[in-house]
């Protein structure tokens, strides 16, 4: 039964058979040494495998939309190392394919041409929409589409190559422990902790060479041998935080800083360092031209740009803003189309161009909502307007959702920064921004309007159907069409299509009584594209940029990946005897894997709702998770005695239940109140499926063979969440009850008895 932390399946405290490693027990003065010994490779492993994930998905960007893929390849090489753990451990067999890795993504030049590779031939092969992808067709989609396969198969390959030695050794001490449950709760009580030391790094916003020399210090602890092994070993590790220096610099760019969800670069534009080093970087090919004097990227590539709007720059600069516009940028628009703002919000406020547009159209008091905490210290230092340091300005560094469930205040403008994000919540398939867009939110926005209140949402919308699926559900929500026009790219802002909704009398006296706005947005509206059918996005369905219900071929390339990745890892470790003599038992093992990974993708999936989607939701539900696990070990003599049919009812009911639960109610709690009720609420399936696991892992005699198994089931279940771009992210409950409910009518006969 997988989780996202390096270990095994809850199981009862007996030692294991002699199949196992080691059979012969340990005397008991060896206890705290080997859970010394398993306590260190728990926290070392469990570090090393989020550092990756986080690692590799922003610096091959098309991966910041796909974690799921980086996971569950840490997923494969901890279980089959488990599985193979016969073989002896040794350090270095971890640090030659990850020195590899870290040398390909630090080096600027090869981090470069391999991430912006990899990413332009996946996205142009299968026309995945992402910020500044180039879409191929015909015979180039298909070369495309195979060298981009090959690329990333041999990441792949790096990565399960890492975790094989950290599950074998891994596996190796479990077996080697006399008492099974007291050394499994020892693994999950060290996962807890390398999860929370990764969140330690993410929160202080440190960068990847400190990631490194965490896991470098820890890593010492795994070293054994002799001394010229040890020394070896430490030079490796040395090697590897040395590389790590170079991974947090970038070519031609003011600095870097890792917040604690992304990476931000800032690029200072001027006459001697011009901005066509741009075009040298991540396959971006437009220069940055006159728009604002400083830059900021996200994960590689342009984000914002802080611009000086002040009447008098503007004023100043006549080659460098048209003058006819002048005044009517995207930022000035949203209170020029209010009679009389005095209390704006702006979600997604980013470097402060939308806060400073609200102030210089005489708002009084402005509620900005930032996300990301570098991104509004970046507002702070290097915005010419200081929009942050405006005495009526208050910034809440929050997620939208989360700040739309908290407030009691009430607005005059609400206005919706560009927001276009670069990344998703590891294990699921929905972006950070998707939820922002959905149904749901628009509604509860809506309640935040003062009477006579207006509404503005900037999108880059370049395709047809994202603009009408916008335009939907605003048109659903407050009752009528719209309105709606694409800002030019110029001095004045990156362009993108605003909607205009609200108070519609209001919005209709105010272009009455300004006749050249009226005759701008005219004009704009023309270079709107006809309106095609589009499904509203929903909290169940948030796929902005998906066109219709289907599966992205993206994924299905990946999921050939993964497969082809089994297979060979299976080939290369000589493990096929695990699959020969497969039954009923075997069956059962895959059926509960598979459950358990859907369960844990919904889990985050759900929780991303209710507490934003930052890196910690992600540690919150795995924390979650852990702790349920280690109340199914300490639950586990007493589950003995029940008959399976109530542990079953029991995971069945809490699956279906949890279909009918909105977890949204929650969203008016404190922070880590909700926090608490979520993580421990969606992963409550996760305390009986423990105890099943526990009880059939006990009952078999064939230990090896039911991890093999379960491993093989937890890959189906990784493949198998692709269909909630069909379904709807909430169908998986019902899926993962069926699973489960499969393993019941597969379950080993023996296990039968209370």
């Amino acid at each position: 039964m997988p989780s996202s932390a390096p270990s095994l399946p809850a199981i009862t405290d007996t030692p294991l058979p002699a199949t196992a490693t080691n059979s012969s027990p340990k005397p008991s003065a060896n206890l705290l040494s080997l859970d010394a010994a398993v306590f260190a490779v728990s926290v070392v492993g469990l570090f090393l495998e989020l550092l990756l994930v986080r690692w590799v998905t922003t610096e091959i960007r098309i991966f910041a939309y796909l974690q799921n893929t980086v996971l569950v390849v840490c997923f494969l090489g901890l279980g089959m190392g488990c599985w193979d753990s016969k073989k002896a451990f040794r350090l270095r067999h971890v640090l030659v394919p990850l020195l590899i890795l870290v040398a390909v993504l630090a080096l600027p030049p090869t981090r470069i041409l391999l991430g912006g590779t990899i990413t332009d031939l996946l996205s142009g092969a299968t026309g995945h929409f992402i910020w500044g992808g180039v879409e191929l067709s015909g015979g180039m989609a298909l070369a495309a589409g195979i060298a981009g396969v090959g690329l990333t198969f041999g990441m792949l390959w790096l990565l399960w190559a890492v975790f094989v030695p950290v599950g074998r050794q891994l596996g190796r001490l479990m077996a080697d422990h006399p008492k099974t449950l007291r050394a499994y709760s020892v693994n999950v009580a060290g996962s807890l902790i390398g999860i929370w030391l990764f969140v330690a790094c993410s929160g202080l916003s440190l960068a990847p060479v400190w990631w490194f020399a965490v896991f470098a210090i820890g890593g010492l602890f795994l070293t054994a041998g002799a001394w010229a092994q040890r020394a070896i070993d430490a030079g490796l590790l040395a090697a590897v935080v040395a590389f790590g220096v170079l991974a947090g610099e970038e070519p031609g760019w003011k600095e870097c800083r890792w917040s604690p969800y992304q990476k931000l670069c800032l690029f200072e534009q001027n006459n001697t360092n011009p901005p066509s080093i741009w075009a040298g970087l991540y396959g971006e090919r437009r220069p940055f031209g006159d728009l604002g004097t400083h830059v900021i990227a996200v994960n590689n590539v342009g984000y914002q740009a802080p611009i000086d709007l002040r009447p008098e720059v503007v004023t100043a600069k006549p080659d460098h803003y048209v003058p006819t516009q002048r005044g009517y940028s995207q930022y000035d628009l949203p209170p020029k189309l209010h009679p009389n703002p005095k209390k704006g919000l702006v979600v997604g406020a980013g470097s402060g161009n939308d806060v400073a547009g609200l102030l210089r159209n005489g708002v009084t008091e402005v509620v900005a909502v930032e996300i990301d905490p570098v991104i509004i210290e970046y507002g702070k230092q290097v915005h010419p307007e200081k929009p942050y340091d405006h005495p009526g300005v208050r910034v809440v560094n929050d997620d939208a959702r989360s700040f739309f469930a908290t407030t009691t205040e009430k607005f005059d403008v609400i206005a919706f920064g560009l927001l276009d994000s670069h990344t998703t919540t590891a294990m699921t398939n929905a972006r950070l921004d998707h939820y922002v867009y959905t149904r749901e939110s628009i509604a509860h926005a809506k309640t935040l309007l003062n009477p006579g209140g207006v509404l503005v949402l900037s999108f880059e919308a370049q395709k047809p159907f994202v603009v009408s699926r916008m335009s939907q559900v605003l048109e659903e929500q407050f009752g009528r069409p719209p309105l709606a026009f694409r800002m030019p790219a110029n001095g004045y802002g990156w362009g993108g299509v605003l909607f205009v909704t609200g108070d519609e009398e209001a919005v209709k006296g105010r272009l009455a009584a300004d006749p050249k706005l009226a005759e701008f947005i005219s004009e704009w509206s023309k270079e709107m594209p006809a309106a095609v059918a589009a499904e509203v996005a929903t909290d169940d369905w948030p796929y902005i940029y998906l066109e219709g219900r289907s599966i992205p071929p993206l994924y299905l390339l990946l999921a050939g990946c993964l497969l082809g990745l089994f297979v060979l890892g299976v080939r290369s470790l000589a493990l096929g005897t695990a699959f020969r003599g497969w039954g009923k038992s075997h069956t059962h093992f895959a059926l509960l894997g598979a459950g358990f990974m859907l369960l844990e993708v919904q889990n985050i999936s759900k929780a991303s709702v209710v507490l934003g989607n930052t890196w910690v939701v992600n540690a919150v539900v795995i924390t979650g998770v852990l702790m349920m696990i280690l109340a199914a070990n300490a639950l586990s003599p007493l589950a003995k005695k029940l008959p399976p049919w109530v542990v079953y009812g029991c995971l069945l009911g809490s699956c279906v239940g949890l279909y009918f639960v909105d977890l949204s109610r929650f969203g008016f709690l404190p922070y880590w109140q909700k926090a608490t009720a979520v993580g421990l609420l969606t992963s409550l399936p996760m305390l009986f499926s423990g105890l099943i696991f526990a009880r059939s892992f006990t009952a078999t005699p064939h230990k090896d063979a039911a991890l093999g198994a379960n491993l093989f089931g937890s890959l189906l279940g990784a493949l198998v969440q692709s269909v909630t771009f069909v379904t709807g992210i909430k169908a998986l409950l019902l899926l993962v009850a069926a699973f489960y409910l499969a393993a019941i009518l597969t379950r080993p006969k023996d296990t039968t008895a209370s």
